[in-house]
């Protein structure tokens, strides 16, 4: 399911930057340009780790406060780790990659952290849950003529556990995209 999703995304954008570029040529290389926002608040789908709801806001122009909820599942250091997934990062786009008519590709880089709360199989345990500090990394293919934006990021994270018996620090790198509705 993930990977036809992935595949998805990826064809869209493919489409939609073949078509801008026919529109308009790319500057070459790394602009190095400054990203600003015309957006201010959007509202979306995460999928990956986590799968939920997503939100952004933008504090100015170049800074945004990107927030979510929703189910966290991870099998590979959590037996059937599944669970709520809260999380905020405070979040700088310092440039954009790549731009033409259609959309930017800002890349942004932040920190926040995370709270997940879990059951996971053991006899006798009932739940444990882990606070995490986050350091997300990605890029927004921000489109400027529908109130839409694409994300594509790779986050990791050091969670520190309470009540598993497993670990009690451990360095998780999480990957998720998701698209936004933006209201404003």
């Amino acid at each position: 399911m993930k990977g036809i999703s992935f595949a998805i995304v990826f064809a869209v954008l493919m489409m939609v930057g073949h078509s801008a570029e026919a529109q308009r040529a790319r500057p070459q290389g790394f602009g190095g340009e400054k990203f600003e926002a015309n957006k201010k608040f959007g509202l979306g789908l995460e999928l990956g780790a986590p799968t939920g709801l997503n939100g952004k806001l933008f504090l100015s122009p170049d800074n945004a406060l990107d927030f979510g909820i929703g189910d966290l599942y991870h099998n590979y250091y959590v037996d059937n780790g599944a669970g709520l997934h809260l999380y905020a990062d405070y979040l700088w786009h310092p440039f954009v990659l790549t731009k033409a008519e259609a959309f930017y590709l800002p890349f942004y880089i932040g920190v926040g952290g995370r709270f997940w709360s879990f059951d996971y199989n053991c006899r006798g345990c009932t739940g444990a849950s882990a606070f995490g500090v986050r350091v997300p990394i990605g890029l927004s293919f921000d489109f400027n003529n529908v109130p839409l934006d694409i994300f594509i990021q790779v986050v990791p994270t050091l969670d520190f556990f309470r009540d598993y018996a497993g670990h009690d620090v451990y360095l998780d790198v999480d990957f998720s995209f998701g698209i936004r509705f933006w209201f404003s």
